[in-house]
């Protein structure tokens, strides 16, 4: 079981007491949050997905910068994922266009689309660039995850309460706009497509006995792994077959991988320098490594209940938080399994954590509406002065 003392805390696991960045804009839950890979210039993006339902504005009264591209959206409300500069938690723009809560956000490999996962029966890909939908991936039933494979912006693999795995090619489908078609506005024209969830390709057919509530694609883009219920499932695509399966301790709150960009990682981090499969489920928390995320590599025994769970391979820790109804998240030592540090920002339930892709920082999404960004290395860094004598951050929140 995971110690609760933080008496034996070396210099380099001790607290630094910075201010973290609390992120506004969602006025209900964030269930899911995930930053985008490593760009050229060494910046990425975070998006969020946020429940509740979306209410409307007219276009007239309010247009906000997309990019590069001028849209008329509403501002950040219920029920909209949202995306943000990744280091600073800068409010970048608001995807509209779901009529129901986002379960899941998440961005392509490539950062140009993101997909996400709705109660409104639909998984919409949208245009990062401009904040357009492209394609509406239309469902019998709520969509509760989303996901692409590590190096392919034009596959999306999706699941939700009809407990099936699907997986869409949508090379064909994404709409192409032209310069010339463009709204009276000035703004793009809306090309957005609808496609059939039946046209989709099933995997695993009568496999899952409940909704799927996450799915990962591993380092082998031939397996994906499905979270649901209290189990994981390892499918083989070609064979479209489950290869592996484990029966965890409890409901599955969260299912991701943990990585860095290829630049940060070495063979001494955790798993090697491969992605790490990292899962709350009860009482406890898990993780997987290999190609495959087949190998375990550690499972911690809890004392309380957990609603999600992240690593950082380099430093050699991993952070979970609490589920109801608790607020906190926690960090503990990856070797010895000591807590090293508790962050008591939040006022609901942790639902999802993640690392940035640098791992110089990590977020955490909660039940109170709120991400908050947490600094994980020394100096300057986005919006934190440096050093641990500084303390705090430039800006106390991003708004």
């Amino acid at each position: 079981m995971a110690s609760q003392s933080q008496a034996s805390l070396t210099p380099a696991d001790a607290p630094r007491q910075y201010v973290p960045l609390t992120c506004h804009g969602h006025s209900r839950p964030v269930p899911h949050i995930s930053f985008s890979p490593l760009e050229k210039d060494e910046s990425y993006y975070l998006i969020s997905a946020c429940k509740g339902a979306a209410f409307h504005i007219p276009p007239s009264r309010i247009s906000v910068r997309f990019d590069c591209s001028v849209l008329t959206l509403a501002p950040p409300t219920d029920g909209n994922p949202m995306l943000r500069d990744g280091q600073t938690g800068d409010w970048i723009g608001t995807f509209i266009g779901h009529k129901g809560a986002v379960w899941q956000a998440r961005l392509s490999p490539d950062a140009s689309t993101a997909a996400t996962a709705s109660a409104d029966f639909t998984a919409k890909i949208w245009d990062t660039h401009t904040g357009e939908a492209l394609v509406t991936l239309q469902h019998n039933h709520i969509v509760r995850a989303v996901a692409y494979p590590p190096d392919n912006s034009d596959l999306v693999a999706t699941g939700g309460y009809e407990k099936k795995l699907r997986i869409f090619d949508i090379t064909e489908m994404k709409p192409q706009i032209t310069d010339s078609e463009t709204k009276s506005d000035g703004n793009p024209a809306g090309n957005e497509c609808t496609i059939q969830a039946a046209s989709a390709f099933e995997i695993g057919v009568g496999v899952h006995t409940a909704s799927i509530k996450f799915i990962v694609w591993t380092k082998d883009p031939n397996i994906l792994i499905t979270a649901s219920d209290n189990t994981l499932r390892w499918f083989d695509l070609p064979s479209k077959s489950v290869v592996k399966q484990e029966v965890l301790d409890g409901e599955i709150g969260s299912c991701e991988f943990s990585s860095l960009a290829p630049e940060y990682t070495s063979e001494s981090d955790i798993g090697g320098g491969l992605p790490v499969l990292a899962v709350a489920a009860g009482k406890s928390v898990y993780f997987w490594g290999g190609m495959r995320a087949m190998d375990e590599l550690k499972r911690v025994k809890m004392d309380y209940k957990v609603a999600s769970v992240a690593l950082d391979p380099k430093g050699r820790k991993f952070v979970v938080g609490e589920d109801i109804p608790a607020t906190w998240a926690r960090v503990y030592r990856w070797d010895d399994d000591a807590e090293i540090d508790i962050h008591k920002g939040h006022h609901g339930p942790v639902w999802s954590v993640a690392f940035s892709p640098d791992g110089k920082l990590y977020a955490t999404g909660s039940e109170d509406g709120t991400i908050k960004m947490w600094k994980n290395c020394e100096g300057f860094y986005g919006l934190w002065r440096g050093g641990p004598g500084a303390g705090g951050a430039e800006r106390g929140a991003a708004e």
